[in-house]
């Protein structure tokens, strides 16, 4: 629905330079340009906020009912209905030998996409051996990603198991961040855990980088939240030097993606538990222009099966 009052409210939002759709509820705002990039697929920016002190996310994580803590790899089978893997037939523009360790050795390929892949040819891509995708949904607190719902429809009629990422940006809260993936993405039966995506990223506007404890303490929140609306526990999807800097030994008990393009992830993450390895940012494609990501479940054939049964809603 449109209002009268849309050009006043963002004539007013260019004045003060400081408006944004999650104040005032105007989609137009959706659509300004962005600056922000993520490492593996870029996307928009938030306006840059200071971070604050942090008490939000305290109060949440005092008040808040404690989330639902399933094992990430056991737990009950849902009734699930087989999904049909295929062979991954994908290239590399910029191949690596990962020897006798090589992801081709692994069943099960996906790929993870944002408006940087532009019009994509899913029934193409899927032929390929794409069996599930992730698809960049929002970041910060107010911007969503302009081919997000259409990715997310084209990819569940092609026969991808789909789900849905969040850019987690450093300089807004943890509440507000939650409540606007909630917002734009649906709660639907067979879709993948969310995840939130966090790194550091040199060309964000947002150059704060938290203390180790506030990190933890943010995604904390942001995680509980998803967790009670999809009742899904989310997946962790993270770099080498923000793993280092703070995730090494924490989040035990939740699943992790890891972005390891030159070694097997047991190399560059020793003794982390993962369910999805990012294995390359230069894949090619039949259905996709240029560069996409490529990734792979850990696990043969039916190891996916019954994870899909455990943890696709």
């Amino acid at each position: 629905m449109r209002f009268s009052g849309v050009a006043a409210i963002l004539s007013a939002c260019a004045l003060l330079a400081g408006c944004t759709s999650s104040r005032y509820g105007v989609e137009e705002v959706l659509a300004q340009p962005s600056l922000e990039t993520t490492g593996s697929v870029a996307g928009y920016a938030v306006p840059p906020a200071e971070i604050g002190s942090g008490e939000e996310e305290q109060q949440l994580l005092a008040l808040a009912p404690p989330p639902p803590t399933p094992d990430i790899l056991e737990g009950p089978a849902k009734p699930h209905a087989r999904h049909q893997v295929l062979r991954q037939r994908f290239r590399d523009a910029k191949p690596i030998n990962f020897g006798r360790a090589s992801p081709k050795s692994l069943a099960v390929h996906g790929v993870d996409v944002s408006r940087w892949q532009g019009e994509i040819d899913w029934a193409k891509l899927r032929s390929q051996g794409a069996n599930f995708v992730y698809i960049k949904a929002t970041d910060g607190g107010d911007h969503l990603d302009p081919m997000f719902r259409k990715n997310w429809r084209a990819a569940a009629e092609a026969g991808l198991k789909r789900g849905a990422y969040h850019f987690f940006y450093w300089c807004r809260t943890a509440g507000e961040q939650a409540d606007w993936f909630i917002r734009n993405v649906p709660k639907v039966e067979g879709a993948l855990p969310p995840v939130i995506d966090v790194e550091w990223n040199g060309e964000s506007r947002c150059k704060k980088r938290p203390s180790r404890q506030k990190v933890l303490e943010k995604m904390q929140v942001f995680m509980d939240k998803l967790e009670r609306h999809y009742g899904q526990r989310p997946i962790i999807y993270t770099a080498p030097d923000f793993y280092r800097d703070n995730l090494k030994g924490e989040f035990l008990d939740y699943p992790f993606w890891l972005r390891s393009v030159a070694a097997h992830p047991s190399k560059v993450y020793p003794g982390r538990k993962w369910v999805f390895w990012q294995y390359s940012g230069s894949g090619l494609s039949q259905g996709v222009d240029g560069r996409i990501d490529l990734n792979v479940f850990h696990g043969g054939e039916d190891d996916w099966h019954q994870w899909l049964a455990r943890h696709a809603s």
